[in-house]
């Protein structure tokens, strides 16, 4: 795991302690916003664990919307974090309980945003530790290599399963990111919970401040 000075540290908390606003939800490609600041965007099939683990980046419990129900981000949302760079929360895909139609609109929103956003720096694709990649998630990473988008994968709630598991988990996950062109060799870990791994998403967001 990564060190993080005292100096990296301050900063760090300066920058994610700042405050944070919504800016817009979008439907439509047509309504994104301008071309302003860097954009980090995440990713990740439904029930994923992605709002929780935005919020906990952000160190706030209601920045991006938790909820049971699988799918409930049905918008692109886009966040104003510090007036130096931006979130972008992406709807999940996967088993949302919605139609299928309306599902695939989702995917094809997605897919528009991810090849056609100069401003975007990373995408974070996340992956559910307990179940790994999933056909779907492969699917999102040929089109991220193919768009030549960086991203870079992160297993989510690591609390819920042994260590051992995890470490099985992580080097398979490696493996498989290293096949892909345009994926960010570093495999994160994390837990929104335990909070495990959070100050390195942290930091690794910081270096496009």
């Amino acid at each position: 795991m990564q060190d993080i000075s005292g100096k990296d540290a301050k900063s760090l908390s300066k920058l994610f302690g700042s405050e944070v606003l919504f800016m817009r939800g979008v439907n439509r490609v047509e309504d994104l916003p301008p071309l302003t600041l860097p954009e980090i965007a995440f990713a990740g099939r439904s029930n994923v664990g992605k709002s929780s683990l935005i919020n906990a980046v952000l160190g706030r419990r209601d920045v991006a919307r938790t909820s049971n129900t699988p799918g409930r981000t049905q918008e692109i949302n886009f966040f104003n974090v510090a007036k130096s760079l931006i979130f972008v929360d992406l709807p999940g895909y996967g088993y949302a309980r919605e139609s299928k139609s309306k599902i695939k609109a989702w995917n094809k929103l997605i897919r528009l945003y991810l090849k056609g956003r100069a401003s975007l720096k990373r995408v974070f694709l996340l992956i559910d530790s307990r179940h790994g990649l999933k056909p779907n998630d492969l699917e999102i990473m040929e089109m991220l290599d193919e768009a030549a988008v960086s991203y870079q994968l992160i297993l989510t709630k690591c609390d819920k399963i042994k260590p051992s598991e995890v470490a099985k988990i992580l080097n398979l996950t490696f493996q498989e990111a290293a096949k892909h062109a345009a994926a960010f060799p570093d495999v994160l870990t994390t837990s929104s919970l335990s909070k495990d791994g959070i100050e390195v998403v942290r930091m690794t967001i910081s270096q496009f401040v």
